[in-house]
């Protein structure tokens, strides 16, 4: 079963058995407007938590998207290359960023869970 946490930079991260999909939240999309742009990063990459890993570039402006832990980047969502607004219609399935491997799952614990989240933005 995947378990989903949140970053107060408004990143969420879904761990399925060491592997971590990471994206941006709902709110932080609509934060940011239309995206015309995603600059993926490379696959084999090794992010430290707070490293910049991804920018994406709306109408409004350019943004970091963070790493929420110390990882390797094991996949990037290519589709994003031609459709970068699938992170505006599905920021957390479809619109997806990257996927790493956990180097130390001790950090999640550092997350917030949902209500946090929530109680973040609200």
């Amino acid at each position: 079963m995947a378990t989903t946490y949140f970053t107060e930079d408004h990143e969420w991260i879904r761990v399925e058995g060491g592997v971590a999909t990471v994206g941006i939240t709902g709110y932080a999309q609509e934060q940011l407007g239309d995206l015309v742009f995603v600059e993926l990063p490379e696959v084999g990459r090794v992010l430290k938590k707070g490293d910049a890993a991804v920018v994406v570039e709306s109408v409004k402006a350019a943004s970091d998207v963070y790493a929420p832990v110390d990882g390797e980047i094991t996949d990037v969502n290519s589709a994003l290359s031609s459709e970068p607004a699938l992170v505006n219609s599905a920021p957390t399935g479809d619109g997806w960023l990257w996927k790493m491997r956990l180097a130390d799952q001790a950090q999640l614990s550092d997350l917030l869970d949902e209500p946090g989240y929530n109680a973040l933005i609200d």
